[in-house]
């Protein structure tokens, strides 16, 4: 847990409590935490899961990486510590929005286990979902969306590594995740059908009526 630095400060309880969020919401909410590959489908997956809850008529909502990155935590870079940082701080944020009642789909490549157990313990593992969205560096490298493995493979030819995960940085496997995808081998819709069913194996999406 970070250092609180601030003093003469009071934590403000709410009248509303989680559970009447949740009944609001028709969830039990939870934290589905995507974690891949640059390229392994992680964004495409959140985005599809994000629209077929809401369809359904489960409040959710999509932390994207990069797009934490454009405000947030804009003042963040890539090293171990800046991506321990930026873990936090989504862990922090995707912890208010489910206790406001929504499902949250985190997608962060967020590489180092011991940043995601951080995550897990500040929620709690009833509600923290590892979603391991599993492809080969060599299928990533492939689609490459953004052009980052190219940017990445010609620093490194350069003598300049930029740190880059799968490359040049480390990516930590998850050990024993919620929900293994395989992201080469599954279509998208497949990968969603399969975390729809794990939400509703464990009550989390709650009859409306």
């Amino acid at each position: 847990m970070a250092e609180i630095k601030a003093t003469n400060i009071t934590w403000h309880p709410s009248k509303v409590t989680a559970a009447d969020r949740a009944a609001a919401t028709h969830n039990r909410p939870c934290i589905l935490w995507l974690t891949g590959l640059s390229g392994c489908g992680k964004s495409t997956i959140a985005g599809a899961l994000e629209h077929a809850l809401i369809s359904s008529g489960h409040p959710a909502y999509v932390l994207d990486g990069d797009n934490l990155r454009h405000g947030l935590n804009s003042d963040l870079g890539f090293s171990p510590q800046d991506r321990a940082e930026n873990i936090r701080r989504a862990g922090e944020l995707a912890r208010i929005l489910a206790d406001a009642g929504l499902i949250v789909i985190a997608s962060f490549i967020s590489p180092y286990a011991a940043d995601r157990l951080r995550v897990r313990q500040l929620v709690g593992p009833d509600e923290f979902v590892e979603v391991f969205v599993d492809a080969p560096v060599e299928v990533c490298e492939a689609r490459d969306p953004k052009g980052l493995y190219k940017k990445a493979r010609a620093a490194v030819a350069a003598g300049k590594p930029l740190g880059f995960t799968g490359i040049d940085a480390p990516y930590e496997t998850p050990s024993n995740p919620e929900i293994h995808l395989k992201s080469h081998e599954q279509s998208v819709s497949q990968a969603v059908e399969i975390i729809f069913n794990y939400l509703r194996r464990h009550g989390r999406l709650v009859q409306q009526g």
